[in-house]
């Protein structure tokens, strides 16, 4: 069981960075699709907003209410959702959530920077909150690309 002490030390510096500094914060005015999600657990909520062409992401906009861990996975998508297929967003989410549940690898880029998400493994009752922008988002890119 991870203590308090553990949970302070979770909170890294970089990770309070990310969380600072969240690319795409706000909502798009004419999105291709919106999407929600919220943890029951926590209340955390992630609205995300996007515009495809050519089945890629051309814009979007996040709005995000979560802990600093799913705001620091909310920047990371962030940084580099744009230009991205909903092969590659999919991807992203399983391999963020295989990351942290099943201790599998780091995902690949251009989501390698969920790194600093590796000591959340031990901390179950954060991984909702943490999946949260990417879920959001694949569920969008689903329905925009569907839609098209």
């Amino acid at each position: 069981m991870a203590s308090d002490k553990d949970l302070v030390k979770l909170y890294s510096g970089r990770i309070l960075a990310l969380a600072a500094d969240i690319p795409h914060l706000g909502r798009l005015d004419a999105p291709s699709a919106t999407a929600r999600r919220r943890s029951p657990l926590c209340g955390s909520t992630v609205t995300v907003d996007l515009r495809i062409e050519n089945g890629r992401i051309a814009d979007f906009a996040q709005d995000v209410k979560a802990c600093a861990l799913g705001q620091a996975a909310a920047s990371v998508l962030g940084a580099h959702v744009i230009g991205r297929s909903r092969d590659e967003i999919d991807r992203g989410r399983d391999q963020l959530a295989a990351m942290l549940r099943e201790n599998g690898p780091v995902p690949d880029a251009p989501f390698g920077d969920l790194e600093v998400l590796l000591p959340a493994r031990e901390f179950t009752n954060r991984h909702a909150s943490i999946l949260l922008a990417f879920e959001a988002t694949a569920v969008a890119l689903a329905a925009a690309v569907e839609a098209a």
